[in-house]
């Protein structure tokens, strides 16, 4: 999914003049070929995460569309007041790619899983916050970020997921995608966690549950109507996110019921309120917290 989404940048260079790249100290020949046909459009910084969102907001403010990116954690907690003052204030056309959202990087251990990005740039006025589902969506998704007025924070997989959103997607931010219809719960997903929800599908059809998958590429802004009609159509909602419970698409459910007064029961799969004690792999950890197809299926199946 990175080298995906790292392709579109250098596509989108040769569309539009106003892109710029801008990585802090990735792997060697990291867009490569972008920094051979761009060379004054590409710059690789070292580990100053702080220092290239400024970088990055000084060059939109002079018209360019800046693509930044870097280890899901170094752009989100390291640099965060930077992300608020310099581009939300702002609200500059900067796209912060980030690495490894989630428990990706399960085996470097807790400091490097982004377990509460989404959480806090939803917070930030002006920023939308986006996780696409698999790599076929990136290419669409991208194309969608050129014109975009404000920041926006894009967290990327591990690479490599199934594909699962349909090839004839029109993306458009702020909008659901329905990949299974739902009748007696429906599970609302996003990254992914997709692929995920619609395995755990599959397993609750044995026991003669009809569950459906709405898909949100996009947490904010979040489709309120495809939400809404949804819950007054479904029995049942669950959220499943590789996230903190805290904060996150199953938060920005929980507040969009309550604010429409909705009784629509809502289950919230997530990670635990903690920061992980287990080392191991993402399907492990994933495992572990319940968040594979099977757990997440026993999740709904429990009274």
């Amino acid at each position: 999914m990175r080298e995906t989404s790292l392709r579109m940048v250098h596509e989108l260079a040769r569309r539009d003049p106003r892109v710029v790249f801008v990585g802090s100290d990735l792997g060697a020949g990291a867009l490569d070929a972008m920094r051979q046909e761009f060379p004054d459009r590409f710059y690789m910084e070292g580990v100053s995460e702080a220092a290239i969102i400024g970088l990055a907001a000084g060059l939109a403010m002079d018209g360019y569309i800046p693509y930044v990116n870097t280890i899901a954690t170094f752009i989100t907690r390291r640099c965060y007041e930077q992300v608020a003052v310099d581009l939300c204030l702002h609200n500059l056309p900067v796209r912060l790619i980030a690495n490894g959202g989630g428990l990706v990087y399960a085996p470097l251990g807790p400091t490097h899983m982004a377990i509460e990005d989404l959480a806090i740039m939803r917070a930030l006025p002006n920023m939308a916050v986006t996780a696409v589902a698999d790599a076929e969506e990136m290419k669409r998704f991208m194309l969608a970020t050129l014109d975009y007025p404000s920041p926006i924070y894009i967290r990327l997989g591990k690479g490599g997921d199934k594909v699962v959103t349909p090839a004839d997607q029109i993306f458009t931010l702020g909008k659901a995608v329905e990949l299974k219809a739902a009748k007696d719960v429906a599970f609302v997903t996003t990254g992914v966690m997709a692929s995920r929800a619609l395995g755990a599908a599959t397993l609750l059809a044995e026991h003669g549950v009809e569950a459906g998958v709405l898909h949100m590429p996009t947490v904010k802004p979040l489709d309120d109507a495809a939400v809404l009609a949804l819950a007054r159509r479904v029995p049942r909602l669950v959220t499943v996110e590789e996230h903190s419970r805290i904060g996150g698409l199953g938060s920005a459910l929980a507040e969009l019921l309550i604010d429409n007064r909705l009784p629509t029961p809502l289950l919230r799969l997530a990670l635990p309120d903690s920061f992980p004690e287990d080392y191991g792999s993402q399907e492990h950890l994933l495992e572990v917290a319940g968040l594979d197809p099977k757990g997440i299926a026993q999740s709904v199946l429990e009274p």
